[in-house]
């Protein structure tokens, strides 16, 4: 590789000199192209910098959403195929727990710096940095350079990485505990939890690499939205109308803390907390849906809206 000089602009948005070696204190810069792994080109001086920052809380709480959502599903499917007799399903919502937070430390071990559970990364500065490879530019209109490059590392690929290291875990811990303790289970249906995160993993790899960046934008509504949706589903199909239906089962309470968890998570990831003495009082309404569904659920029974319209004939 060449040095050329430091003045001349490279093309396109992401394309940058990298630097390859120093004399003295002079830096000697190489051909225009893609950066390396770990580094971005300056937007400015199209030199290629080092991702050096801290991630946002936002940033943070991106891959929190990321990393809940496999969890998400392995309860969701295990609870599903478990059975209301089964007396597996808890020990299976702790291990797939204890996998999910296992692949997250590993992960985050793994990453730059090493053996720290923090990462070093790159600030996502628009949209277009988590799709480089559409921005690749083409000076003559004939020959293409090629400078993809992960512009919000490690944003992008660490999301990769987890899934890889759940699936792992999954595949070596989940067997041997069903095997153990799902005899209350039909044989063809003791593994259909596995079968399932079989089909949602690979599903999960082609969001990730396809709308990532639109995943990182709209993540904080899809939350609310979504918890709001399955929390109004659960409460109808579980029949629950007052306050008193909630109290009857644990389980119910469990699920009703938990959908206020995720709820409060959306709420802090919209507002950032930037101002505690705005955006803290917004957590007040967490309850606010749960509220409303049981003030109105009475009003909406539909046993007593066709009773009421045999009345008025």
């Amino acid at each position: 590789m060449m040095a050329v000089d430091a003045q001349r602009m490279c093309y396109g948005l992401y394309c940058g000199k990298p630097i390859i070696a120093w004399n003295g204190t002079t830096e000697i810069y190489g051909e225009c192209g893609v950066c390396p792994r770990g580094q971005r080109t300056n937007l400015t001086t199209k030199i290629c910098q080092q991702c050096m920052e801290s991630p946002e809380l936002y940033d943070w709480l991106y891959l929190g959403f990321m990393a809940m959502l496999p969890l998400i599903l392995h309860w969701f499917f295990i609870e599903w195929y478990s059975g209301k007799k089964s007396s597996s399903a808890l020990f299976q919502h702790i291990t797939a727990l204890f996998e999910c937070t296992a692949a997250a430390l590993i992960t985050l071990l793994l990453s730059e710096p090493v053996g720290y559970l923090h990462i070093q990364s790159c600030r996502v500065q628009m949209l277009s940095d988590w799709y480089t490879m559409l921005y690749n530019p083409s000076p003559d209109y004939v020959n293409t350079i090629h400078c993809t490059q992960e512009a919000v590392y490690p944003l992008y690929t660490i999301v990769f990485i987890y899934y890889a290291f759940c699936l792992v875990l999954m595949m070596l811990l989940r067997p041997l505990l069903i095997k153990k303790i799902a005899c209350g289970l039909g044989k063809s249906d003791r593994f259909k939890s596995i079968y399932a995160a079989l089909y949602f993993f690979p599903i999960l790899t082609v969001i990730q690499a396809v709308g990532g960046g639109l995943l990182y934008y709209a993540f904080p509504y899809i939350i609310l939205v979504l918890s709001l949706l399955t929390l109004a589903i659960y409460m109808s199909a579980s029949e629950i109308e007052t306050f008193k239906d909630l109290l009857v089962k644990k389980k119910r309470l469990v699920v009703l803390l938990s959908h206020w968890l995720i709820h409060a998570y959306g709420i802090i990831s919209i507002s950032r907390v930037d101002r505690l003495e705005r955006d803290l009082p917004l957590l007040a309404l967490v309850p606010g849906p749960t509220l409303f569904y049981l003030l109105t659920a009475k009003f909406t029974d539909p046993s007593r809206i066709h009773l009421e319209e045999g009345s008025g004939h």
